[in-house]
């Protein structure tokens, strides 16, 4: 298996990224798989999800593969079993390629040591890593500008503890996109620094080709932050308002991962709005998720 695993935004080059763009927008174009044998896949989800574990699983089916469903509040993960051992058992069932979202940061690393005898497809672990993610948002920009060099991208929100931020960020520098922090500057620290400045989102917003926001991931912060939140107060200070939004250049798209606190990061009526590419990214992942299970058995 050449292509074994896709855990990482580490792994993807500007050349692969270029080429599962390709892929992905003729899979949006109408191009037919290429898969030359039965593929089973199940998707292990230990955290909750709507779109991503719904998006892979359209993916698989496009793709012709067969799903095996797996619930891990009904697994003998409950009783203890290791995920090692998971997949493992999974693997001598049958299943070619499972796709894993996990709270743990790199879950991946000591699977990926055992030599598990399957695919794997991270679906994001922890505040670590998204690379399907990462790869529908460069796709989503691609469609939009057909380029990423020179483009200005704005970070905004809550991201110390975003893997979509991590991951867009390196890969998007890579292709020669100027990165742009802004939110709440306690969360801005050294390893986005690395990228790119903060700047104030008054700033920022006017300066923009695209602007991602992301969602204040509540269930990660201390008890002290969640009790110390306020949404109202978050929106106005750091969030996309409607005043705020009239300043994006006309040529600015909102992305955003999803889910969107409405009325948080951005106002509400900009959700659905003409500059909104918040559902067109939901769309190109399905695509885009084809691509990266395709490659996994080239």
């Amino acid at each position: 298996m050449p292509n074994k695993h896709f855990v990482s935004a580490d792994q993807v080059t500007p050349a692969f990224a270029d080429q599962l763009i390709a892929r992905a927008e003729a899979f949006k174009a109408g191009a037919e798989p290429q898969l030359t044998q039965p593929v089973y896949a199940s998707n292990l989800f230990f955290e909750a999800s709507t779109r991503t574990h719904t998006s892979f699983e359209m993916a698989e089916r496009k793709l012709g593969m067969t799903v095996i469903p797996f619930d891990p509040t009904h697994s003998s993960v409950t009783k203890g079993e290791t995920l090692e051992d998971t997949l493992r058992t999974i693997a001598a069932i049958g299943v070619n390629v499972a796709v894993i979202r996990h709270p743990e940061d790199a879950y991946y690393t000591p699977l990926i040591a055992a030599d598990v005898p399957l695919h794997l497809m991270n679906a994001g672990d922890g505040a670590g890593q998204h690379p399907s993610q990462m790869m529908l948002d460069l796709m989503t920009i691609h469609e939009e500008f057909g380029h990423f060099a020179g483009l200005r991208v704005g970070i905004v929100g809550d991201l110390a503890h975003s893997r979509v931020a991590r991951s867009d960020m390196a890969m998007l520098t890579k292709l020669g996109a100027q990165v742009t922090f802004s939110g709440p500057k306690a969360w801005y620290t050294a390893d986005f620094a690395e990228y790119g400045p903060y700047v104030p989102l008054k700033e920022l917003v006017p300066q923009v080709d695209v602007l991602m926001l992301l969602r204040v991931q509540l269930e990660r912060l201390t008890e002290a932050e969640t009790r110390e939140f306020s949404a109202a107060n978050y929106h106005a200070q750091f969030g996309l308002t409607e005043e705020l939004a009239a300043t994006m250049p006309k040529q600015a798209i909102i992305m955003h991962p999803a889910p969107v606190n409405r009325d948080v990061e951005l106002a509400s009526s900009l959700v659905t709005g003409p500059q909104s590419r918040i559902f067109t990214q939901m769309k190109n992942g399905v695509f885009m998720r084809m691509a990266m299970l395709e490659w996994l058995f080239k």
